[in-house]
């Protein structure tokens, strides 16, 4: 069996050779609980007047540390992580410890959700990391928070972590808020918003990143009683409502989804997700449209009473394409690999932040396709893949988890493809590598260790 990276009493592989297919990847597929709608609704029930419950929550390291940073704050959480369910008992708009010290690990949620959390409440609270959450940018938000009378400083070098906030309850009022860098920005003082006296105004400067997750968050905020009112795409307001605690359900991870479909698209198959369709709030359900215009046949299902939709993709990615990836970037990577078999060049656009995800998700993923024989040109702001003739590699993963799960899908046609430190997909999908297995119907040796 392969690995299971979040096991603890399982010894970890250094490396797990990808098996090839056997021949087109078949499978019915429902993903885990979205990792962003989880981090988003945990947060909204922690501030909430009462209980909640959020079911189908997923079960990974950044969940699981979003949960421990509220939970540090003096929130009640009472998880079960195996039935995906928290219970969470909340703060009604205070966190309740006077002071904490909140390990975000690599969760780059945590670290800019709680950031704009921690001034609601009253004390001194240090957020701290990774070596690469160390140099991640928080410039901005901490500068955002600063207009709104808080205390708050970026101790590393060009405005990063670790975060030192002396919080003296955030009364709210208008801020500005870059939106270049990262839309987790926006969204941290978004959530903290409806739990202020004086609501809040946030006014948009510079262009805006995965515009998605900005709609996710105002969804999320206003599933639990909250109001954020759009004016366009440049000003936010929000109203001081507080939040109500609700029974609320976590939809698969469009994310996680990509990887599936991605399979079927180099391998000519059909693989169909459940509990996706064109009513996702997640925009990276898009990335099905993006294999469609690359020969695939894509077929949604829309949610009916009793049934959640579902989307399938059929078919090969045949041809490349040129496609602005900003409103869908975390699936860059699951694209660049799916292009490395299509005929003809695909350039990749308008996505320069993924720089600064969990690694340099231009520059590295450039020197990991080239390793597999492709042709890639690097751009400030994307990539073009030329496909060639690949062959055996072994392939670094950086810590980041959405490399080692895309990079991987090229070894389902290229013999000799070997993943180094596969446990790093328990970021976001611990259980990855079995159900890559399963839907692709690989040797059983799949995930020996080297």
């Amino acid at each position: 069996m392969p690995c299971r990276a979040a096991d603890p009493m399982q010894p970890v592989p250094h490396s797990i050779l990808i098996p090839t297919c056997p021949g087109p990847v078949r499978a019915a597929v429902r993903p885990p609980g979205s990792k962003s709608i989880t981090n988003r609704a945990l947060v909204c029930a922690g501030l909430a007047r009462g209980d909640s419950l959020l079911t189908g929550v997923l079960d990974s390291q950044d969940t699981r540390v979003m949960a421990a940073g509220l939970a540090a704050l003096g929130i009640r959480l009472e998880p079960d992580w195996p039935r995906g369910t928290v219970r969470v008992t909340g703060c009604d708009g205070t966190p309740p410890a006077t002071a904490a010290t909140i390990d975000c690990a690599a969760s780059g949620t945590t670290m800019r959700f709680l950031s704009a959390v921690c001034p609601l409440g009253h004390g001194r609270y240090r957020l701290d990391g990774t070596a690469r959450m160390r140099q991640r940018p928080i410039g901005d938000l901490v500068a955002a928070l600063a207009a709104l009378g808080v205390n708050a400083v970026a101790e590393s070098p060009g405005g990063c972590p670790p975060v030192e906030i002396r919080g003296t309850g955030l009364q709210g009022g208008v801020t500005r808020v870059h939106g270049g860098t990262s839309s987790q920005f926006a969204s941290g003082l978004a959530l903290a918003a409806p739990c202020t006296p004086r609501g809040m105004r946030i006014e948009f400067e510079g262009g805006l990143v995965s515009l998605p997750y900005l709609a996710m968050t105002r969804r999320v905020i206003e599933s639990f009683g909250g109001r954020c009112v759009a004016d366009g795409d440049r000003v936010w307001t929000i109203a001081p409502t507080g939040y109500a605690g609700r029974e609320y359900a976590i939809e698969p991870d469009a994310s996680a989804a990509s990887y599936f479909v991605a399979a079927a698209a180099i391998t000519g198959g059909s693989v169909r997700i459940e509990g996706l369709s064109r009513a996702s709030m997640q925009g990276d359900v898009g990335f099905c449209d993006a294999l469609e215009r690359m020969g695939c046949t894509v077929d949604w299902r829309e949610p009916t009473a009793g049934d959640a939709g579902s989307v399938t993709v059929s078919g090969r990615a045949a041809r490349g394409i040129d496609i602005d990836m900003n409103a869908i970037s975390d699936t860059v990577p699951t694209l660049a690999v799916t292009a490395l078999f299509a005929a003809g060049p695909t350039a990749i656009r308008n996505v320069a932040h993924i720089r600064d995800k969990e690694t340099d998700r231009i520059g590295d993923l450039v020197r990991e396709l080239r390793k597999l024989g492709a042709t890639v040109h690097e751009h400030a702001d994307g990539l073009t893949i030329v496909p060639g003739d690949l062959r055996a590699a072994t392939l670094a993963t950086y810590d980041d988890h959405r490399m080692a799960m895309s990079l991987a899908l090229a070894g389902l046609r290229v013999a000799g493809v070997r993943i180094e430190d596969p446990a790093c997909v328990g970021k976001t999908f611990p259980d990855y590598w079995e159900r890559l297995a399963a839907a692709a119907a690989l040797d059983p040796s799949f995930g020996t260790a080297t």
